[in-house]
This record gives structure tokens, C-alpha cells and sequence, in this order.
């Protein structure tokens, strides 16, 4: 079952796509979208999660510049207005936004208390910045990109971390995977997986660069993840 819910933050009303599973109480899990908003993919996403038991909730963080469009990778059209989007996009202020989400999803109907973040290209580093200051009790990014400017604040992730990498992300160089995984490396909190030959998206569902075999790994690792930590 899925519905629509508005999010109170400090600014405004943030409205969120939810997905229910059958069982009731369940642990939340926050989805982050990429550049091209809460399109086709996230609500699937968290349509998957909720069929594993979890409330699958994804916040439309761009509101403050558009609501509610879709777009896809699929043009360049579509990758350009993307990319406009993400040059106006407010970290602060998107992480701010899912603290108001974190927060909703530990306390609306059917939620357990417990809430995980799962961050995907733009999100990947706001999944990183719930782990380290936001109090999510697990979170997972995808694909990694600007996570490396942070990991002199990785110290401060005292939350169970999961990270998937592309091998062959055009967003994210070879130099840079090595300098992260470097830094990170022995942190207790902090799982990093690598897959060979993927770029940058391997697991958008229908995206130009979806790797089924390495998206199912990747998926997979990440359920485990989350039955561990959240249950």
C-alpha cells in the first residue's frame, strides 16, 4: 500500500512518497534521490522495501526549487535539467529536510522507532552525512561520489554504514575510490564494496548503465544490512 505524506520541517511541508508493508510495526527507511528527483525508480525502491517488511519513504527534496517532476537518464534533455537541479541543490538545507524525515518516520503510523537512510547518486552523500551526524541507525550509499570530501568526519559515524562503488564511475575517478576506501579503511562502522566494470547508476532498474547481476549483489548485501541493523 502507498500514499502520500507531508513532511513539517522548518520551512514548509516536504511531501514524501510511502510505501507500507503488511506487517505492522516495521522499521523506516528513508530513500534519497538522485539528480532526477523522486522519479519512476524511487518509488519502486521503496515499493521492494516494503515488501521485505520495511516503510519505504522518500522525500521530494528538491520541492523547494520544483515539485514533483520525473525525469530519467535516459536524453540529454533530461541529464541537462538534471544537472541544472543539482547546481541549485542545497545540501544543508536536504540534509535538514531528511533529519525532519528521519524524525516523522520513527513516529508515524505503523513504525517501529528504528530508521534507516539508503542515499543513491546525489543521496549518496546525504546517506553519509545521516550516518555521521543525523542519528540514523544504519545507512547505505550508492555509488559514493562527494562522500570523499567528508571522510575527514569519519570519525564521527558512531552508525553502521554501508557503501556500494562502481568500479568505472565516470562521476567518481579510480583515484578517488582508492583515496576513500584508503581513509575509511578499519573503521568499525563502515562496510565498502567494489564491483568491477560497473558505471556510475548499475542499479537504476531500466537506467543505460543497469548491471542486473551487479545490482543484485549489491541489493542484497544491503537487505542483509538492513535486517541486521534495523531488523
Amino acid at each position: 500500500m502507498s500514499e502520500t505524506l507531508n513532511i513539517t520541517t522548518p520551512d514548509g511541508l516536504v511531501p514524501a512518497y510511502v510505501a507500507r508493508p503488511d506487517v505492522a510495526p516495521a522499521p523506516a527507511v528513508v530513500v534519497i534521490q538522485e539528480i532526477f528527483d523522486v522519479n519512476a525508480d524511487l518509488p519502486e525502491v521503496c515499493d521492494n522495501l516494503a515488501a521485505q517488511g520495511y516503510l519505504g519513504i522518500c522525500p521530494d527534496l528538491f520541492w523547494r526549487i520544483e515539485r514533483g517532476f520525473d525525469l530519467s537518464d535516459q536524453s540529454e534533455a533530461e541529464w541537462k535539467r538534471g544537472l541544472a537541479l543539482y547546481h541549485r541543490f542545497d545540501v544543508g538545507t536536504a540534509v535538514s529536510d531528511i533529519a525532519s524525515t528521519m524524525s516523522a518516520a520513527r513516529t508515524i503510523r505503523g513504525a517501529s522507532g528504528k530508521v534507516g537512510v539508503i542515499g543513491y547518486c546525489r543521496g549518496r552523500l546525504m546517506a553519509f552525512l545521516a550516518a555521521a551526524s543525523r542519528g540514523a541507525d544504519a545507512a547505505v550509499s550508492y555509488y559514493g561520489g562527494g562522500s570523499h570530501k567528508e571522510v575527514g568526519g569519519a570519525g564521527k559515524i558512531a552508525s553502521p554504514l554501508l557503501m556500494h562503488l562502481a568500479e568505472a564511475d565516470e562521476f567518481v575517478s579510480a583515484e578517488t575510490q582508492r583515496g576513500m576506501v584508503a581513509a575509511l579503511k578499519g573503521h568499525p562502522q563502515i562496510e565498502i564494496h567494489t564491483y568491477p566494470g560497473c558505471c556510475h547508476a548499475f542499479t537504476q532498474n531500466g537506467g543505460k548503465h543497469y548491471d542486473a547481476v551487479a545490482a543484485e549483489k549489491a541489493n542484497a548485501r544491503t537487505l542483509a544490512f538492513l535486517q541486521v541493523n534495523l531488523g
